[in-house]
């Protein structure tokens, strides 16, 4: 009887931990994923490193992003972090929360 005393508090923790920790991150992850998976050519987009550009080009694995001054920069899909603008003009899309 002692035993199950000392598990059922480490269960809770470990259920507690779960719900607020472990969840919240798979559905951010998630939600990233399937934003990465989505975009398409003249999407208004941010990078991890703070690039604001358009997609002029996409394939597997790699973005062309077209800049203000009009260069070309080769970016891997991974480098996105959210799309500000779709090209369907759908409006902002902010996946950062």
């Amino acid at each position: 009887m002692q035993g199950i005393g000392t598990i059922i508090p480490l269960i809770l923790m470990f259920v507690l931990f779960y719900f607020l920790l472990i969840r919240p991150q798979q559905k951010r992850q998630k939600s990233v994923a399937n934003m990465q998976s989505s975009l398409k050519k003249g999407d208004k987009i941010v990078t991890i490193g703070g690039l604001h550009g358009f997609i002029d080009s996409i394939d597997e694995n790699k973005v062309v992003i077209k800049c203000g001054d009009g260069s070309r920069l080769t970016y891997d899909r991974n480098a996105i972090r959210e799309v500000t603008e779709s090209a369907a003009g759908e409006g902002s899309v902010n996946l950062t929360k």
